[in-house]
């Protein structure tokens, strides 16, 4: 699975802007203009012979703030006054006599200069005008602020939308119209492996590429899948690096969890079983052979397997075989003792097993969870019964897809009591090794979780003979009822359509 986020914006470099450069205000051009006048009118006045001064030493070329064409008029006629004033200077010898036609226009122009129709500039800042913060809604003023997804901030206010704090890199994420740290939001939305609880990487396109179990959810690398992590045969689930999973000693491993309620040796299963072949009678399907149950170690199974000359096996691996053939097998006697999550000191013993009727006897794996091997032993028991009442040369499809029916039922039975108006076997029987909840009759939510997860496997199975099988023989006893379809696949060997 690959997911990329596409909502998300990585912005880069937000514009940061300072106070500004002052524009020098009209006042300042007014002072350095009477300082020119003042020195021109001190020259004019000196009847003794001076040194010549050169206006071009002591003029400064302004820039005014902007104003109305009035102003400007105005300002022109001011500069028309001095032109004339330089005129009289480049007289010969340069020198002038003081008027009183000069005093009248230094008064008129000090006049104008004082008349408040001509507007005094304030101190302009770039950028300046009226900037209001993204983030606290006031103004910004003359200080400091940033530039960023259309809005203008307080550099305090510019926060990241997971810690709260101000975001003071040169990048930063950006989802939807929250910005992020980068770290932050790599965090809150970047995937997490659960096995090893590193970032997942992403694969050579730059996409997040990750494995996800279809029921559990459980997000991991792929390289997970590859280098030997453990996975609980029951739950499917990978092993975590921060908790450890019980070895069982034969190759295979099972988490905490399943272990609250798994059955270990034959002695732990018996009430198991009765309680199913009751749920069978309370289904008038009563088995009239006593059938030998057995559990025992995966190797013991697979040989029996081998020994076996007739049946349908679930591939890659088996948990439950109903034997027709006179064997020999290794059954579990003891459980065994767990130590350093491992488990050590089983014993077994062998049974040689003859066969008295149609059905020798029914072997399960040990150490799986209750109901995991009770839906075992229900597929188990109604090929068993199949056989002891004559139901001859059933196709795969037909044989395996009915017993994996019997198989939901009890876990609908234990899981959703009366779903199907079956009684539950929760209120007649509890293995040693179930919790505590399961021995008065109720069911923990973890394991209620366990059954339904074991409900899944069956519903969704990709295979012919139990997953395509099971959904037909599913289909005709919800529509025509258990009985009535049993009645069918004797007189035909197919299921009612």
């Amino acid at each position: 699975m690959s997911s990329s986020s596409g909502a998300v914006h990585h912005i880069s470099q937000p514009c940061i802007y300072g106070s500004g450069q002052l524009v020098p205000s009209y006042a300042e051009r007014k002072s350095r203009f009477m300082k020119w006048l003042g020195k021109v009118f001190n020259g004019g006045s000196n009847r003794h012979g001076v040194t010549n001064r050169r206006l071009g030493e002591e003029n400064r070329v302004l820039r005014a703030p902007s104003r109305s064409m009035d102003d400007r008029s105005r300002a022109d006629n001011e500069d028309g006054t001095a032109l004339s004033l330089n005129e009289n200077l480049k007289k010969p010898n340069g020198y002038r006599r003081s008027t009183d036609h000069d005093a009248e226009i230094a008064r008129q122009l000090q006049e104008s200069l004082n008349k408040s129709s001509y507007p005094r500039a304030q101190p302009q800042y770039f950028p300046g005008g009226y900037r209001f913060c993204g983030g606290c809604n006031r103004e910004i003023g003359s200080s400091n602020y940033l530039g960023c997804m259309g809005a203008f901030w307080h550099p305090e206010c510019f926060c990241c939308g997971a810690c709260s704090q101000p975001i003071t890199e040169n990048e930063f994420s950006l989802s939807g119209r929250n910005p992020y740290h980068k770290s932050c939001f790599k965090e809150l939305h970047h995937p997490k492996c659960e096995v090893c609880h590193q970032f997942i990487p992403t694969n050579g396109a730059g996409l997040i590429e990750y494995r996800s179990h279809p029921y559990w959810k459980q997000k991991y690398c792929p390289s997970h899948e590859h280098d030997c992590t453990a996975r609980c045969c029951s739950c499917e689930r990978l092993e975590s690096w921060n908790t450890r999973y019980i070895c069982l000693g034969d190759g295979r491993s099972l988490c905490l969890e399943c272990m609250e309620s798994a059955i270990m040796d034959t002695g732990d299963c018996q009430s198991l079983y009765h309680a199913i072949r009751d749920y069978y009678e309370g289904m008038y399907m009563k088995l009239d052979q006593q059938i030998p149950m057995l559990l025992v170690e995966r190797q013991a199974l697979n040989e029996a397997i081998e020994g076996e000359k007739n049946g349908y096996h679930h591939m890659p691996e088996t948990r439950g075989l109903c034997l027709s053939e006179e064997q020999t097998v290794s059954s579990i006697f003891r459980r065994p003792k767990l130590g350093n999550n491992r488990f050590t000191g089983m014993r077994t013993q062998q049974q040689k097993l003859t066969r008295r009727c149609e059905v020798t006897a029914i072997l399960v794996l040990y150490g799986l969870p209750r109901l995991l091997t009770g839906s075992i032993l229900a597929h188990e028991l109604m090929h068993g019964w199949l056989r002891l009442k004559g139901y001859r040369n059933l196709s795969p499809e037909v044989e395996e897809g009915i017993c994996q029916v019997l198989s939901y039922m009890w876990l609908e039975s234990e899981v959703l009591p009366g779903s199907r108006n079956m009684a539950s076997t929760s209120t007649s029987t509890a293995s040693s090794s179930s919790t505590s909840s399961s021995k008065k009759g109720g069911k923990s939510d973890l394991e209620k979780k366990l059954g339904e997860f074991f409900m899944h496997l069956i519903a969704h199975d990709t295979s012919t003979a139990y997953g395509e099988g099971f959904r037909a023989g599913n289909a005709a006893v919800n529509r025509y009822g258990l009985r009535r379809t049993l009645d069918h696949i004797r007189l035909t060997g197919n299921f009612p359509m």
